[in-house]
């Protein structure tokens, strides 16, 4: 839907300050128009923390989801460890475990989900203010793992990550492959129950 501004239509998003989900394309459409993560110069560079069997497979089946997926407009950082027995974690390098060399949807997920922790750096006051929302919205959230993100604010911030990465999927891989990938994650059990059964009220705040 869109609205008017004299006789000019526009489109919806500029009609009020967009949100994050909503910034995301626009923002990405303007920066990285035209880019794919091999292109331009600007590949990805993944490494290798031991160079384990296991850690070159992950960096091959990586490598071929950048060549087959375009990624561009989620891609805010170009370097990528691997590392057996690492958590999955984004700063101050993107470091991914193993556990995913198998498959393909999952792994893509992963790197799009530290991706958005890097995005969102770059928009914490945006970050903040959903977080202070979602707190009003879930006072009583668990914030042990494996329910929780380990702390109050990673918690919330990952309601904001996980949405986000539940919306990327299913630009991606589809409603049936994300569903599937969501259902096999043996982390943040409540926050991706919330994100999935509350969906919208939570994009009432991203």
């Amino acid at each position: 839907m869109g609205g008017r501004r004299g006789d000019i239509m526009l489109p919806w998003w500029a009609m009020r300050t967009p949100p994050l989900l909503l910034l995301l394309p626009l923002l990405c459409i303007t920066l990285l128009s035209g880019q794919t993560s091999s292109t331009a110069g600007q590949a990805i560079e993944i490494s290798t923390a031991h160079g384990t069997a296991a850690e070159m497979q992950t960096r091959l089946e990586l490598q071929a989801l950048l060549r087959k997926y375009d990624l561009a407009r989620y891609t805010f950082t170009r370097q990528v460890v691997i590392e057996q027995g690492a958590m999955n974690h984004s700063f101050p390098v993107i470091t991914l475990n193993v556990r995913f060399r198998n498959s393909p949807d999952a792994l893509l997920s992963s790197y799009v989900h530290e991706q958005l922790h890097w995005y969102l750096r770059d928009h914490d006051s945006e970050r903040l203010a959903a977080i202070r929302e979602l707190e009003e919205k879930y006072p009583d959230a668990p914030t042990a793992y494996p329910a929780g993100g380990g702390t109050p604010v990673s918690t919330y911030g990952h309601l904001i990550v996980c949405y986000l990465e539940m919306q990327a999927d299913r630009q991606l891989l589809g409603e049936k492959r994300t569903r599937a990938v969501i259902e096999e994650i043996p982390w943040y059990t409540w926050i991706w129950k919330t994100v999935v059964n509350d969906e919208s009220t939570i994009a009432g705040v991203v």
